[in-house]
């Protein structure tokens, strides 16, 4: 028999009419959720000459009773609801979960599990289609495992703004449950054996999925808390390792130039003197200067005039500070597209535009959106963007030029309020999605 709801094709189970409730074997069981919304999730040993093998299985929790076994002990029970199948037919019996690893078999199938058409022949074993084990060592396709409940993580400071609540909302809507996790609250333990992430106190629960929305102050902390996340075998949706090289922008230049995706001429600098050479290598006045650490439109600034931009590029200098130097795209007319991508895919497309007689970077205050149909080859580089930078969530912001589309930034955490206003998508349910496809791998053999 096999319960394809938790994603275990094949169980030897045992026929017992003097049982009222079945039970299937389980350890590590951890609930989860809230009272509205309860969850469990536990691991199961399907094999029972190969402990080895290991499926994690999570479902609703819809009862906990006290259940008595035959030895007359009394063990109170998480109870759930799953899809049985036996023979050809499927229906749904109520399963209590306990630790069956003496047992010869790995579920007991009570009478409540028995529906009219089933017969019991007590003399007789396995008169069903024999399975075979062996269906745990095979590759399993994204379509071949069904969905689960998962406990998933936002990581973030600001757990109240539009982003957080949109992502909470859509994966309360799956069936998971989303807690918000603020980055600064967290501290870790940093061992071999068993490496922890502790929270106001205390031992954070295991997730299954940890999305990090790292805002650019708590970028070196946050990464620390995600790597650490990684270490426990979490998935994250972005990797610490990819968040530091979008955050990098010299190194997110260099990496996309290297590929061939075309970008603003641009020109690094510190400390150095050669200002009018600095300007030349971008092909003069007006220039865009910004400083490395730059985010959402500070720190950037249009020099129209060669004496104003040797001015900024003298003022960064004097603050010993890294920045960028690049050239005016005039042709843009104060807009770029933010091309957002999950999972492969650009699930949405808007331009942004700054008020009239603003730069372009301050389309972040006060400018407009829209939705915004992309060329091909505007798709294509967007794609292959967060595609070398292994990101499976970015905004990529590219502006249109004369000569072809150009990348300006890739943005790690890119927020999703003004491109579901503009596109009216469910671009937080994508990124549910691209969570679920990731996590949904849970047939694991240890020590392989």
């Amino acid at each position: 028999m096999g319960l394809p709801d938790l994603s275990l094709p094949a169980i030897k189970a045992k026929v017992d009419t003097g049982a009222r409730t079945s039970a299937l074997h389980a350890v590590a069981i951890e609930p989860f959720g809230t009272e509205a919304n309860p969850q469990v999730r536990f691991i199961m040993h399907p094999d029972p000459s190969d402990p080895g093998v290991e499926v994690v299985c999570s479902a609703k929790v819809i009862d906990r009773r006290n259940v008595t076994s035959s030895n007359g002990s009394t063990e109170l029970r998480y109870v759930i609801r799953s899809t049985i199948h036996i023979g050809g037919k499927k229906w749904p019996i109520d399963i209590s979960l306990t630790n069956r690893e003496t047992m010869g078999y790995r579920m007991l199938l009570g009478r409540s599990a028995l529906i009219d058409e089933v017969s019991v022949s007590p003399g007789q074993s396995f008169q069903q289609p024999q399975l075979s084990f062996s269906v745990y060592k095979k590759p399993q396709g994204r379509k071949a495992i069904p969905r689960r409940p998962l406990r998933i993580g936002i990581l973030t400071q600001e757990p109240r703004n539009y982003s957080n609540r949109r992502m909470i909302e859509a994966g309360e809507a799956r069936g998971h449950v989303v807690d918000c996790i603020e980055t600064s609250r967290c501290y870790m333990a940093i061992n071999a054996h068993k490496p922890e992430v502790y929270y106001d106190g205390a031992p954070l629960p295991r997730y299954d999925a940890i999305i990090p929305r790292i805002g650019s102050r708590m970028t070196f902390y946050g990464m620390a808390v995600v790597r650490q996340f990684e270490s426990m075998g979490v998935y994250c949706l972005n990797k610490s390792s990819s968040i530091g090289n979008s955050r990098d922008k010299l190194l997110a230049h260099q990496v996309l130039a290297q590929h061939g995706l075309g970008m603003p001429t641009t020109a690094f600098a510190k400390s150095s003197r050669d200002t009018k050479g600095i300007i030349d290598l971008v092909g003069g006045s007006p220039v865009v200067v910004k400083l490395l650490e730059s985010t959402q439109g500070k720190g950037v600034v249009l020099a129209e005039t060669r004496k104003a931009a040797s001015a900024l590029v003298d003022a960064f200098r004097g603050l010993n500070a890294h920045f960028l130097v690049q050239e005016f795209v005039k042709e843009a007319n104060g807009s770029d597209l933010r091309c957002f991508v999950v999972d492969g895919k650009v699930v949405g497309a808007m331009m942004r535009t700054a008020q009239a007689g603003e730069f372009r970077s301050n389309v972040h205050q006060g400018g407009t959106v829209k939705r915004v149909k992309l060329k091909r080859e505007e798709t294509r580089m967007a794609i292959k963007a967060a595609k070398i930078l292994k990101l499976n969530v970015a905004g990529v912001d590219i502006l249109r030029s004369d000569t072809g589309p150009k990348i300006l930034e890739v943005n790690s955490s890119p927020g999703l309020e003004g491109i579901e206003n503009a596109t009216n998508g469910d671009i937080a349910g994508d990124i549910i999605q691209c969570i679920e496809n990731n996590v949904r791998t849970v047939f694991r053999t240890r020590g392989k």
